[in-house]
């Protein structure tokens, strides 16, 4: 990742502490060392050229302005202009993020130019204070730390439940919001009616605040959330063999909200594997099965879409092969829940909760952390050769063997090594 560049700019010797320790301190920083490059004078080589003009253009490359005000204004041009009034000028002219913090003197220490400054910078932007170099990194801290939660770099609240900067309700579907609605009545007495406005259903649900949409509500409803969430979508592949092979006599990429997708892919799955039909002797009704119950590849597709990472640029992969299918999401179990645990009951733990509770609402997915258990009961009550896996590595798998799995340890390795590649 290209890492956010800094410009430090003050009077040099009145902040020459100051600035070394900044500099230091976005270097070594554990946190802020991974996102941020600091620019200071005291860092940089002897020059030959302009020194001004050479600072101007380090401006113009920065992301972020952070000036330090004190009492003085320092060195003037023959235009009576200061270096870092200039530097902060130029900032402003090019719409860059400023932070400004000023030493707490009274308007009494300070040079009048520097007053003078300073008044600018506070009709223009939010100013800090500070009485040390201590109360100054700290007031530096919190200042980059909002700067990359506001960016998303970082987030300090669950991805499903953060507010999408870009978004708003005009990107919701009324009529998928209206459908979810009916949908949840039917399955579990959803209390409020499709005739209800968009924003009050959407606030019951805790999907909207201000106007402002949550990533989950653009995966429930949006019009087009792959627009947003670029990997959102769903990869499905079919091979004839156990492994990975090209040509891919089937592939499809499916994109839409996540019930779009559960539905796709299921359908998908679905059309791939044997269905038994039974005959007409004793009723008038034919009875079907398909070789893997249809309830085990819903319960682990529905996991994969709405449990997965989705900061991840990742994708969910489906991959059949002729003794096995797996389905890999970009996700990590929560912590003290291991693969052999999930086939036992187990707590809850969804990792996107506000994706999670529409799922439920609308029949597709339950509560109570029993869905792992039962695809190993579904699989075993069908008479399949053996227990699904479920492994954690890079990816979360599940693998459902087929009928006429003949796979081996190796086999099943090799496709792992080969499909993020190929399929």
């Amino acid at each position: 990742m290209k890492k956010i560049r800094i410009f430090i700019s003050s009077v040099q010797r009145e902040f020459e502490r100051e600035r070394l320790m900044l500099f230091d301190y976005l270097m070594s920083d554990p946190l802020l060392g991974l996102f941020f490059e600091p620019f200071v004078f005291e860092r940089t080589p002897a020059m030959e050229h302009n020194v001004s003009k050479v600072y101007l253009e380090e401006v113009d490359r920065s992301d972020i302005y952070l000036g330090l005000f004190g009492q003085s204004y320092g060195y003037e041009d023959e235009e009576g202009v200061s270096p870092t009034e200039r530097e902060f000028d130029r900032a402003q002219e090019l719409s860059k993020t400023k932070l400004v913090f000023i030493t707490n003197h009274s308007e009494q220490e300070r040079d009048p130019k520097e007053l003078a400054l300073i008044r600018k910078a506070e009709s223009l932007i939010i100013r800090k204070s500070f009485d040390s170099p201590t109360e100054l990194k700290a007031s530096v801290y919190t200042s980059l730390v909002r700067y990359l939660e506001e960016r998303e770099y970082i987030r300090t609240s669950p991805f499903d439940a953060t507010l999408h900067r870009a978004a708003s309700i005009a990107d919701i579907d009324e009529e998928k919001v209206q459908r979810f609605v009916r949908q949840a009545k039917t399955r579990r007495n959803f209390p409020i009616s499709e005739r209800e406005s968009i924003e009050t259903i959407l606030t019951h649900l805790n999907l909207i605040q201000d106007e402002k949409v949550t990533n989950a509500a653009l995966l429930l409803f949006g019009y087009a959330p792959q627009d947003y969430f670029i990997s959102s979508h769903v990869k499905c592949a079919h091979f004839h063999g156990i492994e990975v092979a090209k040509p891919i006599p089937s592939y499809q990429t499916y994109k839409g909200d996540v019930f779009q997708l559960v539905d796709q892919t299921v359908d998908f799955i679905l059309s791939k594997i044997d269905l038994e039909v039974g005959d007409r002797s004793g009723s008038t009704r034919v009875e079907t099965r398909y070789e893997i119950p249809r309830a085990a590849v819903a319960e682990a597709v529905v996991n994969a879409i709405v449990h997965r990472d989705y900061t991840s640029n990742a994708s969910v992969q489906v991959m059949l092969f002729k003794d096995r299918l797996e389905i890999w999401n970009p996700g990590q179990l929560p912590f003290g829940l291991t693969p052999e645990k999930l086939k036992k009951p187990h707590s809850s733990v969804p990792a996107n909760l506000l994706l999670a509770e529409p799922m439920y609402l609308a029949g597709y997915i339950e509560r109570i952390g029993t869905g792992t258990g039962d695809i190993v009961r579904w699989c075993r009550e069908a008479g399949l050769p053996k227990e699904p896996d479920f492994i954690q590595e890079e990816f979360f798998k599940v693998i459902i063997w087929r009928k006429n799995s003949q796979a081996t340890g190796q086999a099943t390795g090799q496709a792992a090594g080969q499909a993020a590649g190929q399929a």
